[in-house]
């Protein structure tokens, strides 16, 4: 009977973030279903991709991070997996490499598990603490601003085909991104390594699949914020701020001395969340950067907010190449 058997257990790390006194970490305690991130078969892509939404979640068990210097916490997964941890801690930042990314080891508390766990219980994750070098952060969004996604298709129906029918190695990324977010990286001097977030409305199934896309095209390492599956689905209440927006608002809250560019697209809701951010914090917003979609109802609607809006830098950009050339006039790359 051994298709009655269970998958093996495993820990996804996501990227976190966190300061010198704060640890911030997420992830995912799933079972195993063996997604094979290399396979790029038609129906190879077609069942990954139904196992990435049709996920065996590990609720409500005991799971371990072991920093560097031995130092342990204790979290506990929800009813979906997932996992937080939270902690204030001290002197984070000599742990951490050159690029300010420190790594630890998660495993399950399994003393009443009774089942096969990969990697010997013994998973690497991963946190982002900006280097004291960091002029300033970027969030960016990922769908139409560095992936073509065709989130402006009449029911969406090429972000669904895109995200089926094709491999994150054969997605093609908008031409010269990587190098914008490379330089922006570097900064004025070359070397203020500046952090990098990649912020999407797709859910967190989509991490591990959008972090292969991310290092296949050679952009910038950096922490990939997404959302759960079920906040994904439903409707939210007309006065609950869209997730993407809490997460930058949280990123400004993490680091209140970084000043922020926020680079998204003009085919969605970027620009009114972008602007309403740069209302709340108009002194740390350095530029807000709109990739131009072909829509031209959208496109109208974004030029008429943009035309007068003073509080910050607003750019519609077509190219990446003019992305760079505004950003080395205003001093922000070299």
């Amino acid at each position: 009977m051994s298709w009655l058997k269970k998958d093996p257990l495993q820990i996804i790390a996501f990227q976190g973030y966190g300061t010198n006194t704060h640890f911030y970490a997420r992830g995912r305690a799933l079972e195993d279903e063996s997604i094979d991130l290399e396979e790029q078969h038609i129906w190879h892509l077609i069942v990954n991709t139904w196992k990435r939404f049709e996920t065996d979640e590990i609720k409500n068990v005991g799971v371990n991070i072991t920093l560097p210097n031995n130092t342990i916490l204790k979290g506990v997964t929800d009813n979906k997996g997932y996992y937080k941890f939270e902690e204030n801690l001290e002197n984070l930042k000599t742990l951490t490499n050159d690029e300010g990314w420190l790594s630890f080891e998660l495993s399950y508390v399994n003393n009443n598990l009774k089942r096969t766990i990969q990697n010997k219980n013994r998973f690497p994750g991963e946190l982002l603490i900006p280097s004291t070098k960091a002029q300033f952060a970027v969030a960016s969004d990922i769908d139409d601003t560095i992936l073509h996604t065709g989130v402006v298709s009449t029911l969406k129906w090429k972000v669904i085909y895109n995200s089926i029918f094709k491999h994150a190695k054969n997605r093609i990324p908008l031409e010269g991104a990587a190098d914008f977010y490379h330089k922006l990286h570097r900064g004025a001097s070359g070397e203020n390594a500046n952090p990098i977030f990649y912020v999407s409305h797709s859910p967190w199934n989509l991490y591990r699949y959008l972090e292969l896309f991310l290092r296949q095209n050679k952009f910038p390492k950096g922490p990939i914020l997404l959302r759960s599956l079920s906040n994904f689905l439903k409707k939210k209440p007309q006065d609950e701020k869209p997730q993407k927006q809490k997460e930058i608002l949280n990123l400004l809250k993490t680091y209140p001395e970084l000043p922020f560019i926020l680079i998204g697209d003009s085919g969605e809701h970027d620009p009114d969340i972008y602007m309403e951010i740069a209302e709340e914090y108009p002194d740390r917003i350095l530029a807000i950067y709109l990739r131009s979609v072909q829509h031209e109802k959208k496109m109208l609607r974004v030029k008429g907010l943009v035309e007068n809006y003073k509080t910050t830098m607003v750019l519609m950009v077509e190219s990446s190449a003019q992305a760079i050339q505004h950003a080395k006039k205003h001093g922000f790359i070299a």
